[in-house]
């Protein structure tokens, strides 16, 4: 597509009134729209991080070995991961609304079978199954938004839609603590899935009353699914994830390595064969166009490193703090709450900063990110628990998370046609979840080698946690120095180019 269809395509929709059930800006249905999805997507996120305070009860009860027990926790990330793509072609298939609330029905229920789960393995079973819920519901939201929301009101959206995904994974770790403890009528960790169901139900029931209905897009309806895409895809990123999500638990051997080096030859196949058909005329599983956006490339690699970043402070983070310094669930969580205000504060408000400084927040977000790590790292690394200062530190750690992401991402949505915001979702969120992934697996694995390494030559539990989250620090503080070095550091905007709309207003 020339870059003038595309720039007059947006422009389009900008001044005439949205039809096929798409509602101008600020009406109520969108309003009811954006708090529906986005309610949903807290859910999804929730449901990532809230099972991994849950996982000591859960051993406990349904007489778990380790295996077992990492399988339950990862089974989730394993098939959303996979299937994110999936989804998202699929929603610009079948229709956004109707995958969206699809996705929730299958994401409800299958809540409702791992609270009444009796054995591990249904548990495993019922894990996957909520896995793929999340993965056919949560690319529709930033489709949806994509195409309900024009201007200003966009940008809203995406700012709520940033600060919704940076809170949900560290108030999962909060809730959590809270639901485990509290152990409700004697049910344990049952509450941790059991929450989902009510809030699920009364998203089903509002959904087809107050989403506006999917409208027919005939030159989307002629895109096929790309089977062949599809599998070579789904079967890279198993093979990638997979060993990330049980390679520590595992010993790292052999078969891990391998897995991660057929997933790369995967990938290789899939870009050749992806070519191959734009070339010929078919529809690729994402489209060249959204690879080909000035800045998405750029924007992939830091929305990717971001949320390792963020994941891997969490998780390295959490471990000390439990398992290091014996703080309970609901104490450790706690500490992770100013970063999560802090990120969705950001990314809500950032716009309010002049214009002129907007193209520099990423880098400097990066920048903060990293120096409130070495920060945080620096506090605990003789022992002990921080004191109050620990609190702002991550405050400042989510700060900086939140301007390398929310500008980030906004950059990106901002140049990709609308007839590509299902590709440019599906891409993106799949990112993020893989970048979550990537930083847990590393950071993780270096901060659990350090502590076994240095337990054997400094005297307590507590110091020896310290040392390796101090060197985990500095490796956090390295992943947001590439962060800065990914992209440009000042705000000039890179010159449109053929199939984006280049000119799109800051």
């Amino acid at each position: 597509m020339a870059q003038t269809a595309t720039t007059s395509t947006i422009n389009a929709i900008d001044r005439e009134p949205l039809r096929h059930g798409h509602r101008r800006r600020g009406s109520p249905r969108s309003g009811w729209l954006l708090a529906i999805v986005l309610t949903g997507q807290f859910m999804a996120l929730l449901d990532a991080s809230i099972v991994n305070v849950a996982a000591p009860t859960i051993r406990v009860d349904l007489h778990a070995s380790g295996g077992g027990l990492q399988l339950v926790v990862a089974g989730y990330t394993i098939t959303y991961a996979v299937l994110l793509i999936t989804g998202a072609r699929l929603g610009d298939l079948l229709g956004h609304r109707r995958m969206f609330l699809g996705g929730l029905a299958v994401f409800t229920a299958a809540s409702l079978a791992c609270g009444l789960a009796a054995g591990i393995g249904e548990l495993t079973a019922f894990r996957l199954v909520q896995g793929a819920g999340s993965a056919l519901m949560l690319p529709q939201v930033l489709s949806l938004i994509q195409r309900t929301f024009t201007g200003s009101a966009r940008v809203r959206a995406l700012n709520a839609f940033s600060a919704v995904l940076a809170s949900g994974y560290a108030l999962g770790q909060v809730l959590g603590g809270l639901l485990v403890g509290a152990d409700l009528f004697g049910s344990g960790w049952r509450p941790v899935f059991l929450v989902n169901v009510p809030i699920g139900a009364v998203l089903l029931l509002a959904g087809p009353r107050l989403m506006p209905r999917d409208g027919e897009r005939a030159q989307e309806r002629q895109r096929a699914l790309d089977l062949p895409g599809l599998v070579t895809l789904a079967a890279a990123v198993t093979l990638f994830t997979v060993p990330l999500v049980l390679g520590q638990q595992q010993g790292w051997p052999v078969w891990c390595w391998a897995s991660l080096a057929l997933s790369g030859a995967l990938l290789a196949v899939f870009a050749a064969f992806e070519s191959r058909l734009a070339r010929r005329g078919g529809a690729p599983l994402i489209s060249g166009r959204v690879l080909r956006a000035p800045g998405m490339r750029t924007a992939v690699v830091r929305i990717g490193l971001v949320m390792a970043l963020n994941a891997g402070l969490m998780f390295a983070f959490a471990l000390h703090l439990q398992s290091g310094l014996g703080r309970d669930a609901l104490d450790a969580g706690l500490v992770f709450a100013p970063a999560a205000v802090a990120f969705g504060t950001v990314s809500l408000n950032w716009r309010r900063l002049p214009p002129r400084w907007h193209g520099a927040l990423v880098p400097l977000g990066f920048v903060i990110a990293g120096a409130a790590c070495v920060l945080c790292g620096l506090l605990l690394r003789d022992g002990g628990s921080g004191g109050m200062c620990l609190y702002p530190a991550m405050a400042a750690a989510g700060l900086g998370a939140g301007l390398a992401y929310g500008p980030n991402l906004n950059r990106a949505l901002e140049r990709v046609a609308p007839t590509d915001a299902a590709d440019a979702s599906g891409l993106l969120v799949t990112v993020t979840q893989l970048g979550q992934l990537v930083g847990v697996a590393t950071l993780g694995t270096l901060y659990l080698n350090r502590l076994t390494y240095y337990a054997r030559y400094t005297p307590g539990t507590a110091h020896a946690s310290a040392q390796a989250l101090w060197l985990t620090a500095a490796a956090l503080a390295v992943i947001a120095l590439l962060g800065v070095l990914a992209g440009p550091l000042s705000g000039r905007r890179t010159p449109g180019r053929a199939g984006t709309c280049g000119t799109a207003p800051e």
